[in-house]
C-alpha cells in the first residue's frame, strides 16, 4: 500500500518509511486499497524499533472495522525490525483497508512502518531478511505471430486493439496498397476477429480516407465504443499533414469523419519525427511521448487532462522520474483500469535497445508510480520490441517485434498473460440508447460516475449507425451511468462492481424520455436503507442532476411518486413510499428548489411494474419516479 517496501537496510532509520508521532498511546495509520479481497492475512513491516503495535483492524467495503490482532503489552523487541504477519480463516467480508494502532510511548526512539499488505493466502508474504528481488513477468504461452491475414512482408507496426477485443488497428509502411502507393510512408489498416475461440483474424483492409492520405498516417488509440479514433498529426484542409499535434476522427453513418485537431494548451514537441499518443478508455486522459524542455532527456511520457469544456486539454504534465529517464520513453498504453501503464523505454535497461515495462499509478497526481517492471525475456529481446496493447479483458496482449517476422520485417504478435500480471479487473457494459416511447435509437452522450464520490469517470458517444454504446467500468466501485440528448430526460442506471473479481460483459439498453408534460422518469440511482426512508450518500449524484434540471427550467413543476414491492404490511408500505418521496422533496428544497414546484404521492405496492414473485424482478417495484406536471 505504501509502495514497494524500500527502507533498506532494515533496522535503520530511513526517510522512505512512515514515522508516527511519539505523543500518545493511540497513534494509528489507516490505509485503503484500490481492490478488495477476501483476506486471510495481513502483514505489517516494522522497519525500525518494532513492538509498538497494539491492534490491527481490517476495514470492509462498507467501512466497518474487524479486529484481527491485539497486543495488550506493547514494548521493545530484541530484533531491530520485523514483519508482523497475522493469519486467520477466510473472512465473510471483503477487505479494502487496514487500521494499525500503536502505543509509541511503549518503545523508545523512532518507530517506522515501511509497508502494510493484505493477501488472500496464508503463505508468508515477506521473508524476515526481506531481500527485494527483481521478478520478471512470466507468460503461459510463447508469442504467436498473427499470420498473413494481418502481417505482410512490409513493416506492420503500432497495433491498437479495441477494448472489446474484436477489432485490431495497426500501421503498414510502404505498401503498394497504401493510399499513396509504395512510396507512402505509412497507412492505417484494420482487421476484425474471425474466430474468438481460435483467435484468428480476417484479411486486413486499408481503412481508407479521410484517415489515410499520401502522408504518414497512424492511429494511436480507439475509444471503448469504437466510434472515436485518436490519430497522429494535424490534418490540414488542403490534405497535407502537420506534425505539430494530434487529431480526432469520429465514426459517421457512412464511415469515418474528417479528423479534427486536438487543442492542447502549450503543446510543442522538440522532436517532431518521434511522437506517440494514447487516449484513455474513459476519454478523460491523453498520454503522449514527446520531447519538451521540462523533460528528463529525450522523449518523455506526459499526460494532459480534458478540461470542463469537453473540447480542450490541459498543458502536458511530465509523469516524473519513476517513469522517465535521460533516454527515450515512448509507446504509452494505459490499460482499461485507468491505472496500469505499459510503455517502451531505452533508459531503464533490459534485453535490447528498447524494452517494454509496466508500472501502476498510485494516486491522482500522475507523478507517483510503482517501480517499472521489465516484462521479461518472453516479451523483450535483443531485437526491437514495443507498442504493447491490451483488450479490456486483459487476456491477450499484442505487440510489435522484429523476431520471426514475415519476410524479415517487423510483425505483430499475440501473447497471453498469466493472471498475476494482468491489469485490474473491469466490466464492459454495452447496449443501445432508445427513445422510451418509440423504442428507436437516439444519438446520445453516455456519462458514467462513481456514485459514492460523484466523480465523473468517463464519457462515450453512441454509434451513429444503430445507437449502440460501450463503456468500461473498473472494479471496486458502485457506478451510475446515463444517456444525455437534447429534448430528452435520462433514466439513469447503476451497476455495483465493488466485489467483481473477473472480467465480465453486461448488456443493458438505456432509455431517454421526451421532455414533455406527462412524461414519467424513474430515478434508478436513488437508494434507501432497507425498509427505511433515509437517503444513502450514493443517491446524491442523481438528486443533484434533478436539482440542475429544475434550476435550468424554472417553470417546470413535478410530482414525486413512491412505490414499494408487496412484501409486508400494505399500510406500512404505503406510508414508507410516501415518506421516501417526502425525503427526496426535502433534499431538493434544501438545495434551493421551491417546495411549491414539487408535489408528492405514495402508492405503496399498488402499481407494480414487474412480478413480485422473485427478488430479481421484485426489486424493480421499489422505485421513486417523477412526473412532469407543468412545463
Amino acid at each position: 500500500m505504501l509502495g514497494e517496501p524500500n527502507a533498506q537496510p532494515l533496522g535503520q532509520i530511513n526517510n522512505d518509511a512512515w514515522i508516527p508521532k511519539k505523543e500518545g498511546s493511540n497513534e494509528f495509520i489507516e490505509v485503503r486499497y484500490t481492490k478488495s479481497i477476501i483476506a486471510k492475512q495481513v502483514t505489517v513491516v516494522e522497519n525500525f524499533n518494532p513492538g509498538s503495535i497494539t491492534k490491527i483492524e481490517l476495514v470492509d467495503t462498507r467501512g466497518t472495522r474487524h479486529q484481527v490482532y491485539e497486543n495488550k503489552s506493547p514494548g521493545p523487541l530484541a530484533e531491530p525490525f520485523r514483519s508482523l504477519s497475522v493469519t486467520f480463516p477466510a473472512a465473510t467480508y471483503r477487505t479494502v483497508g487496514v487500521v494499525v494502532s500503536m502505543n509509541t510511548k511503549a518503545v523508545e526512539g523512532v518507530n517506522q512502518i515501511d509497508a502494510i499488505g493484505i493477501a488472500d493466502v496464508a503463505e508468508t508474504m515477506v521473508k524476515k531478511e526481506f531481500v527485494a528481488q527483481a521478478e520478471g513477468v512470466r507468460f503461459d504461452s510463447a508469442m504467436v505471430n498473427l499470420g498473413a491475414n494481418v502481417n505482410s512482408k512490409y513493416v506492420d507496426t503500432h497495433p491498437v486493439i479495441a477494448p472489446d477485443g474484436k477489432t485490431l488497428f495497426f500501421a503498414r509502411q510502404e505498401s503498394p496498397q497504401n493510399v499513396g502507393g509504395a512510396n507512402d510512408v505509412q497507412d492505417v489498416w484494420y482487421s476484425s476477429l474471425a474466430n474468438a475461440a481460435k483467435k484468428t483474424w480476417n484479411q486486413a483492409k486499408n481503412i481508407g480516407g479521410p484517415i489515410n492520405t499520401p502522408g504518414p498516417n497512424g492511429l494511436a488509440s480507439v475509444s471503448s465504443d469504437g466510434n472515436t479514433a485518436l490519430l497522429i498529426n494535424v490534418y490540414n484542409p488542403d490534405g497535407t499533414l502537420d506534425p505539430k499535434g494530434a487529431s480526432i476522427s469520429r465514426r459517421t453513418k457512412t464511415g469515418w469523419g474528417m479528423p479534427v485537431k486536438i487543442e492542447i494548451e502549450d503543446f510543442y514537441n522538440d522532436d517532431e519525427e518521434n511522437v506517440d499518443y494514447f487516449l484513455s478508455t474513459s476519454g478523460k486522459f491523453l498520454l503522449m511521448a514527446v520531447q519538451r524542455k521540462d523533460g528528463k532527456g529525450a522523449q518523455d511520457l506526459y499526460v494532459s487532462f480534458k478540461k470542463e469544456d469537453g473540447r480542450t486539454w490541459t498543458r502536458p504534465k511530465n509523469l516524473g522520474a519513476s517513469i522517465n529517464t535521460k533516454k527515450a520513453e515512448f509507446a504509452p498504453f494505459l490499460a482499461a483500469d485507468g491505472k496500469t501503464l505499459y510503455f517502451a523505454s531505452e533508459g531503464l535497461g533490459g534485453y535490447g535497445k528498447s524494452d517494454i515495462f509496466s508500472s501502476k499509478r498510485l494516486d491522482d497526481s500522475w507523478t507517483n508510480w510503482s517501480k517499472p517492471r521489465n516484462l521479461g525475456p518472453n516479451i523483450n529481446s535483443p531485437d526491437f520490441d514495443g507498442y504493447f496493447t491490451l483488450s479490456a479483458a486483459g487476456e491477450d496482449a499484442y505487440l510489435v517485434s522484429s523476431r520471426n517476422g514475415l519476410g524479415g520485417s517487423r510483425d505483430i504478435f499475440r501473447i497471453n498473460l498469466t493472471p498475476q500480471f494482468k491489469p485490474e479487473v473491469v466490466t464492459l457494459v454495452r447496449g443501445r440508447v432508445l427513445d422510451a416511447a418509440t423504442k428507436k435509437p437516439v444519438a446520445a452522450t453516455i456519462k458514467y460516475e462513481n456514485l459514492l464520490t460523484g466523480e465523473e469517470i468517463g464519457v462515450a458517444e453512441t454509434s451513429p449507425v444503430d445507437g449502440s454504446y460501450t463503456i468500461v467500468l473498473p472494479s471496486g466501485a458502485h457506478y451510475g451511468y446515463r444517456a444525455e440528448a437534447e429534448n430528452y430526460l435520462a433514466e439513469s442506471d447503476n451497476l455495483d462492481v465493488t466485489d467483481r473479481q473477473n472480467y465480465s460483459e453486461v448488456n443493458h439498453d438505456l432509455f431517454l424520455v421526451p421532455f414533455a408534460v406527462g412524461s414519467t422518469i424513474k430515478l434508478n440511482n436513488i437508494f434507501f436503507a432497507q425498509s427505511k426512508y433515509f437517503l444513502r450518500e450514493n443517491s446524491y449524484p442523481e438528486l443533484m442532476r434533478l436539482v440542475r434540471i429544475l434550476k435550468d427550467y424554472p417553470t417546470v413543476e413535478i410530482k414525486l411518486e413512491g412505490h414499494t414491492d408487496n412484501q409486508g404490511d400494505p399500510t406500512l408500505n404505503l406510508k414508507l413510499s410516501l415518506d421516501r418521496v417526502n425525503e427526496v422533496k426535502k433534499y431538493l428544497v434544501s438545495k434551493g428548489i421551491s417546495g411549491h414546484r414539487i408535489t408528492t404521492e405514495g402508492f405503496g405496492d399498488k402499481k407494480p411494474i414487474a412480478s413480485n414473485e422473485q427478488e430479481d424482478t421484485r426489486k424493480l417495484n421499489r422505485r421513486v419516479e417523477f412526473r412532469i406536471t407543468k412545463k
